[in-house]
């Protein structure tokens, strides 16, 4: 059963009309044509309408819609379920929060690294809500020079409400592991792509975000922070979090009018969470097209367009 955000409610009750007419079609055989196409116009002038003008906070919200597909899902589409998982970091552990391994892009070998969030409680807890712990980060920057070692390109799916806070991840190093793959990725000799797909919180984020492109999707946000963390402190109360959201310029259009990010990929008018096949096919062709633009590019070139653009960030005159 489809869930529907406060706003999406007028669609909810749009799409009722129609399927209570098509049923008082097929049960009475009269024919309801008319009223349906009538029902179905009105329908995608009010999508537009909705998804046309939509809030920093509204766009916070589809980015964590339960509907949203996850990283697995995006990678067992685009690879036509060619992937083979690859695990552990041969130090600590498995960790669940975080997948990798390779897979076929229309022939063409990639290397899949990502966060995993959950698709029920259950799944929630064993993936820990997408949030990594050191080991899911060292798996990942493994399953990188694995990939660098072979020739082959990287692409990460970024979608983590953040790394994991708690006292044992920051025995075992959390910070020294996002950091050391922040560095590493930054001298990656292969084509390296980032995609937000959902949440990208904090350093959880930049611990698989540094690539030749980062790229989000339309409905997606990338921040130093949570509209509700920054609500907390800077208001000790999560009722300021619309007003977070909208300061802290974390959606696709600001990061990109920024230069903190280098395209955004459209979803689909009523949003990836009402089409899935419509948005695994769009970031398909966008991981063709940026694979094919990078490896046109000398090795030395990509590591020093993509030092110089990390280096840019944050700068102004």
């Amino acid at each position: 059963m489809s869930v529907y955000l406060d706003f999406e409610e007028p669609l909810k009750a749009l799409e009722e009309q129609i399927e209570h007419t098509k049923e008082i079609g097929a049960t009475t055989e009269v024919d309801m044509s008319d009223k349906i196409n009538e029902l179905e116009g009105k329908l995608s002038e009010k999508t537009k309408e909705i998804f046309s003008g939509l809030t920093p906070w509204q766009r916070v919200q589809l980015s964590r819609h339960p509907d949203r597909p996850y990283t697995l899902a995006y990678i067992n589409a685009i690879t036509d379920d060619t992937f083979q998982e690859l695990h552990g970091d041969r130090s600590v552990k498995d960790d669940k929060a975080m997948i990798g391994g390779f897979g076929l892009i229309d022939g063409q070998s990639v290397m899949f690294i990502g966060q995993q969030k959950g698709i029920n409680t259950k799944m929630r807890q064993y993936r820990n809500f997408g949030m990594p712990n050191p080991e899911g980060y060292r798996k990942a920057l493994r399953l990188m020079k694995m990939a660098e070692k072979f020739n082959k390109p990287i692409v990460t799916f970024i979608d983590t409400p953040g790394a994991y806070p708690g006292l044992e991840a920051e025995e075992r190093g959390q910070g020294e592991a996002i950091a050391r793959n922040i560095y590493e990725m930054m001298r990656l000799k292969v084509p390296v792509i980032c995609i937000i797909i959902g949440e990208g919180a904090s350093g959880g984020a930049l611990g698989i975000g540094v690539g030749d492109k980062v790229v989000m999707l339309e409905n997606t946000w990338y921040s130093v922070i949570s509209p509700e963390s920054c609500s907390s402190i800077l208001w000790r109360s999560w009722d300021y979090k619309e007003r977070a959201a909208d300061a802290l310029k974390l959606t696709s259009e600001d990061m990109l009018k920024n230069g903190l990010v280098d395209d955004v990929i459209k979803e689909p008018i009523n949003g990836a969470h009402r089409n899935h096949e419509k948005i695994f096919s769009t970031v398909k062709v966008a991981i063709k097209k940026y694979i094919e633009e990078l490896d046109g590019k000398a090795e030395d070139q990509r590591i020093n367009e993509r030092i110089e653009k990390f280096n840019k960030m944050g700068v102004w005159k």
